[in-house]
């Protein structure tokens, strides 16, 4: 199998980042240096940085009928699969597989996203009546204040309607945490625009059960089973 595809299949990066990685000989087969187009072997010990690849698949998603990932999208990444939009998630990500972002997230934000084969199972997972909790970290343009705060969470008019209720916390200065259970177009943005804020950085750290943790921008990896068991319906196959 050519090294590329390895190292993506281990959810190290896409396949073309795993070319630019080859080409600054940061990739190694059985501690030799790997030559762009190289091929390897199953058993081959593969390093990136000299951290050997580990199978991206647990026991059981190598079983599973579909494929369900998690990403931490950069800024400038557009969830959309059309690929006549540049920079769209689909081909920044160059899975294997036809995959689906399950909702949004800006293209002027970054953080957790989640992408499936299984195009059945997302309006179901997005359903509005399910209010699954996202999680975001804020950064604001003045400081974070308690009237902001309480505001923010009792809602406020988006698109013609009131948000719902939602968590709130201060973080630092200025920075907050927001907790929603509905996903309106740039509604972060919206609601903080409505107390004169503007919104500096904007990342999602969770979705439901499923927290974005020590991934690193642009990396993704498969769910596990206990994420899967949290987030699809229990009459769901996988």
């Amino acid at each position: 199998m050519r090294v590329n595809k390895l190292i993506s299949d281990s959810g190290v990066c896409s396949r073309r980042e795993a070319d630019a990685l080859i080409a600054q000989r940061r990739v190694t087969i059985d501690g030799a240096v790997a030559a762009i187009g190289a091929v390897a072997t199953m058993d081959a010990v593969v390093c990136v940085d000299g951290v050997a690849l580990r199978p991206r698949a647990a026991r059981g998603a190598a079983a599973r009928r579909h494929v369900y990932i998690a990403l931490n999208k950069p800024v400038g990444i557009t969830c959309t699969t059309e690929h006549a939009v540049k920079d769209n998630i689909v081909d920044f990500i160059d899975h294997a597989e036809r995959i689906f972002p399950i909702g949004r997230l800006d293209k002027d934000s970054e953080g957790l996203i989640l992408l499936t084969s299984n195009g059945d199972i997302v309006n179901e997972i997005l359903r509005a009546e399910n209010a699954h909790e996202k999680e975001y970290l804020v950064g604001v343009n003045r400081p974070v204040t308690a009237q902001f705060l309480t505001g923010m969470a009792r809602g406020v008019r988006v698109h013609g309607q009131m948000t719902r209720p939602c968590k709130t916390r201060r973080i630092a200065k200025f920075g907050f945490a927001i907790v929603l259970t509905q996903g309106l177009n740039r509604q972060i943005r919206l609601m903080a625009e409505a107390f004169d804020y503007r919104v500096t950085q904007l990342r999602r750290v969770r979705i439901v059960n499923i927290r974005l943790g020590a991934l690193r921008v642009g990396q993704w990896r498969n769910l596990t089973d206990a994420e899967l068991h949290g987030l699809l319906p229990q009459r769901t196959s996988w």
